[in-house]
C-alpha cells in the first residue's frame, strides 16, 4: 500500500470504496463506540421514528471516508486534520454505501490538501457531503 506525496496528487482525483452496511455491522460499531441509540439497534422503537426503521449510525459511514484517506487517497502516510459533514439522508441495513473523495484544493506550502467528501446509496442518492483537511508529508 502506498500513499501520494504532495507532489503526486492532482486536483479532480477520486477515489471509491462501497460496501453493503449489515446488522452485524451496526452492532459491532456500537459494540466499540458506546452508542446504543434505539435509533439503531431497537427496531420497535426506530420504527417510531421518522425512519420508520433502524437506522445505521452516521458516523459508521464517516468511516468508509476515512478508509479511503487512511488507504488509498492520499493513502498512508497521511494525518486526518479535519471533517465538515452534513448527513443529509439516512442508512439503513442493507443499503450499498459509496464513499468518495475527491481533491479539491492542494495547499503545496503547508503539505494540505482539501477534500471534498460524499457517501451516496445504491440508489445514487447523497446521504452525505463534506470536506476533509489532510496533512501529506513531502516526498
Amino acid at each position: 500500500m502506498k500513499g501520494y506525496s504532495i507532489e503526486e496528487l492532482t486536483i479532480g482525483q477520486t477515489e471509491t470504496f462501497t460496501k453493503t452496511v449489515t446488522e452485524s455491522d451496526v452492532y459491532g460499531f456500537a459494540g466499540i463506540t458506546g452508542d446504543f441509540n434505539p435509533a439503531h439497534v431497537d427496531e420497535a422503537s426506530a420504527s417510531q421514528t421518522q425512519f420508520g426503521h433502524r437506522i445505521a449510525h452516521g458516523m459508521l459511514s464517516v468511516g468508509f471516508i476515512s478508509a479511503i484517506l487512511g488507504t488509498k487517497l492520499p493513502g498512508p502516510g497521511s494525518i486526518y486534520m479535519g471533517q465538515e459533514v452534513k448527513f443529509l439522508k439516512p442508512v439503513y441495513f442493507g443499503d450499498t454505501v459509496t464513499a468518495k473523495v475527491t481533491v479539491k484544493e492542494i495547499i503545496a506550502e503547508k503539505n494540505r490538501v482539501i477534500l471534498e467528501t460524499t457517501c451516496s446509496n445504491q440508489k445514487d442518492e447523497l446521504l452525505i457531503s463534506g470536506t476533509a483537511t489532510i496533512y501529506i508529508p513531502a516526498k
